[in-house]
């Protein structure tokens, strides 16, 4: 039966053979890369390894029918287990969970809210510095995994990496991470190679999770315990997972919506809760693998990769297992190398690019390497933006004096922009004692942004007033003349 032609528009785009084997495959390369991360992050939050893999599960399922950016991977991450370990240290793990269903609830408030719509005053640099602090986080997360480990892991290393660069130039119908995650395992298993495994990072679980309650009485005092580190949770994971959706909009060149994003990771952090994960938000690594490895670009493949995780863990744990470290390794530092925008270290962009925009970047990777907290750095690299901005803006405001033939009075003239960085500069531009009884300020080409440049023309007119001299302002446009009018007056007068 043909489908009718009306009809033939609602297809899914995955369901073309060429984009379904492509996104199955995907699904599959990143949930073998998410056991190892989500055991690894579990341990950094004091939970048991199942507790990671059922979030990186729940999570993924979710965000791939309720996310709003189509092929990002969103599963348990070391940002979040940051947070959140302090509360089940000291506490335990039912308010752990707890933590994890409140912070879901912020993220689905601040989504509604608009907080997406901030991504537009993150500048470029801190854009930049974000991609390339997390290529560093990520590749220095793995150097443990090449410590004090036999000597056999080099070599597979180093077959891995071989494999990841020259199996694309065969052929792209399957990943090369899968090809070189299968043949470095039926290698070392086969030649009975002693090297670390998946499975010695902790036991895989052997059945599905099931929804429950937090284990913790429903009171005030438990609110007021968990809800500081439920709020920093929801602040750290829509940061990253924003950002990363950011990210990905530039690498498939479509746009996302960000507010449904943001309430898709609250949405996904309430379902994880229930079942009893720990939470997590989008995860830069297995994103890059999906996209840009992997060439994903439907939500299939982020259905898949939490679907797949499972199905592995239960159905097939024992040749998991046996993967060898090495070859995740190996698939980690080639999304490393991928993720790293190198054009912007680049001594040709270095000589161009502004001072400014370079110590930006700088901040920001400096600031997320040492704290390992990428909320911090994006912060500290915008606020180090914004000051850098407002100095130069604040440079271009001027001052110029033109006194008529006869002395009868002085016209000053005041370019730019008038705001708190360069009003109180322009103060100091105006000659007080020397100026004849008159005085005009004419601000056709300046703008007034806010109170401190009318407390500025307050304290000007204010100065000029004590000398018995009476000023004029002129030339001010419809914006600025509603605020000086409003405010005029009304701010204290600085002498």
């Amino acid at each position: 039966m043909s489908i009718p032609v009306r009809l033939r528009g609602f297809r899914p785009s995955w369901l073309s053979p060429k984009v379904l084997r492509t996104e199955v495959l995907a699904g599959l390369v990143v949930s073998l890369a998410l056991i190892p991360e989500a055991i690894s992050f579990s341990i950094i939050a004091g939970v048991d390894p199942a507790i990671g893999l059922f979030a990186s599960f729940t999570m993924a399922v979710t965000i791939a029918v309720v996310g709003g950016r189509p092929a990002m991977i969103s599963a348990a991450t070391g940002a979040v287990a940051l947070v959140i370990a302090p509360l089940n240290r000291q506490h335990g793990f039912g308010y752990l969970v707890a933590a994890v269903i409140l912070a879901g609830v912020f993220q689905i408030v601040l989504g509604a809210l608009g907080v997406g719509r901030l991504m537009r005053f993150i500048p470029r640099s801190v854009m930049v510095g974000f991609v390339n602090s997390l290529a560093i986080l990520v590749f220095m997360a793995q150097v443990p995994e090449l410590r004090n480990v036999p000597w056999a892991v080099y070599p597979l290393l180093a077959a891995g990496l071989a494999l990841l660069v020259l199996f694309p130039r065969i052929t792209r119908s399957v990943p090369a991470p899968l090809v070189s995650i299968a043949i470095l395992t039926v290698i070392t298993v086969a030649a009975g190679i002693a090297v670390p495994t998946v499975g010695d990072k902790g036991a895989l679980p052997s059945a599905l999770p099931v929804p429950g309650l937090p284990d913790v009485p429903f009171t005030l005092a438990t609110l007021t315990t968990v809800a500081p580190y439920a709020f920093a949770m929801a602040l750290v994971g829509l940061m990253e997972s924003l950002m990363t959706a950011k990210l990905v909009d530039e690498i498939t060149d479509t746009a996302s919506s960000k507010t449904r994003e943001s309430i898709g990771q609250g949405v996904a952090n309430i379902v994880t809760g229930f079942f009893g994960g720990m939470g997590g938000c989008a995860m830069i690594g297995q994103t890059m693998i999906n996209v840009k490895v992997s060439g994903a670009r439907t939500r299939l493949s982020t259905f898949l990769a939490g679907v797949f995780l499972m199905v592995l863990c239960i159905v097939f744990g024992p040749v998991v297992s046996e993967i060898p470290m090495a070859a995740l390794v190996a698939v980690m530092i080639m999304v490393c190398f991928a993720t790293f925008d190198w054009h912007s270290v680049a001594p040709k962009t270095l000589r161009r690019m502004p001072a400014g925009e370079i110590t930006v970047m700088v901040v920001t990777v400096a600031c997320v390497v040492a704290t390992h907290n990428l909320a911090v750095g994006v912060v500290a690299g915008s606020v180090t933006a914004m000051v850098i901005f407002a100095r130069r803006v604040a440079r271009l405001a001027d001052v110029t004096a033109v006194t008529d033939p006869d002395g009868s009075q002085v016209v000053y003239a005041v370019s730019g922009q008038l705001f708190f960085a360069s009003s109180n500069e322009i103060v100091g531009r105006f000659d007080y004692a020397g100026d004849p009884d008159k005085v005009v300020i004419d601000l056709s080409a300046a703008h007034v942004w806010d109170a401190s440049s009318v407390a500025a023309l307050d304290a000007i007119e204010h100065r000029y007033a004590q000398r018995g001299k009476t000023v004029e302002i002129t030339g001010l446009n419809g914006p600025s003349a509603r605020l000086h009018r409003t405010l005029s007056g009304e701010l204290a007068t600085a002498d």
